[in-house]
């Protein structure tokens, strides 16, 4: 696997343990065309990855991820007459985590905002700095929470607590995350690195295949789901992308205001 093949994420070994690091700190780690093609790529790669044993995934700098970047929502919005995207894509990032046979350690050091909740929630075990930010508020965007966030909250929480945090878009911190099974642990910042060092250290002492066909066993039942969902959610998500209300959202946040929603389907409605 050539490690140096990722411009906006940081790969690095450690032994049989392989860190990904998501590389855009001055954006906080918010996802763009690059960096998404890249997540729909590197999760296959690792699984071919003789070197490895398991994956540490986590962020730059102080998030791990603001979730999708503004900057590509408005060229996506300007110039969606000539440029077709597909939910195949998002899909590629979704089936890889859940494929990879491989333990992944969300080492969750800040924000874990939309597809980064969602990048952080497909990992096997969920470690998170106590102070960080958690939630899916992809309906803030004007978009329907298609690529993951509606397969996975209801498992983890149950589906009256995932409604209304996916209705609402609110984020909660990582010790609440904790206390309602969001996550695994919320831990002070200071021992963040010492408890994921521990974990992987606890996952590399069991016998390699146990683990690994332990983990695809499980997840079974996820992929099934999200077999079962995600044509249909990210159908709905694309709809959305072309609807004023998702437009109104970008500029909105764009110009540092309240969005005005109007509730409109069609850009001429």
């Amino acid at each position: 696997m050539d490690l140096n093949s990722y411009e906006s994420l940081d790969l690095k070994r450690d032994g049989r343990i392989l860190t990904v690091t998501l590389n855009r700190p001055e954006a906080l780690n918010a996802v763009n065309q690059q960096m998404h093609d890249e997540l729909a790529r590197v999760f296959y790669e690792i699984q071919q990855d003789r070197d490895s044993d398991l994956v540490i995934l986590t962020g730059a700098g102080r998030a791990f991820c603001a979730g999708g970047d503004l900057a590509w929502m408005q060229e996506t919005l300007d110039r969606r007459e000539e440029q077709f995207l597909s939910p195949s894509d998002a899909k590629r990032i979704v089936f890889s985590m859940l494929d990879l046979e491989k333990p992944v350690i969300a080492r969750v050091n800040g924000a874990a905002v939309g597809l980064g909740a969602t990048l952080a929630l497909l990992c096997d075990i969920i470690i998170a700095d106590e102070r960080a930010r958690i939630g899916d508020p992809h309906v803030k965007a004007g978009v329907v929470a298609g690529d993951g966030g509606a397969v996975l909250w209801p498992q983890l929480v149950g589906y009256a607590r995932a409604k209304e945090f996916l209705f609402t878009g609110d984020l909660m911190t990582a010790t609440e995350a904790a206390r309602i099974g969001l996550i695994n642990h919320a831990v002070p910042g200071a021992e963040l690195d010492s408890r994921v060092t521990d974990m992987a250290a606890r996952i590399l002492a069991m016998p390699r295949w146990a683990v690994r066909w332990t983990k695809v066993s499980v997840n079974i039942g996820l992929k099934q789901l999200a077999h079962s969902i995600m044509d249909t959610s990210l159908a709905y998500e694309w709809l959305t992308f072309a609807a004023p209300d998702h437009a109104e959202a970008v500029a909105a946040f764009t110009e540092g205001r309240e969005p005005r929603f109007n509730g409109a389907r069609e850009p001429d409605t």
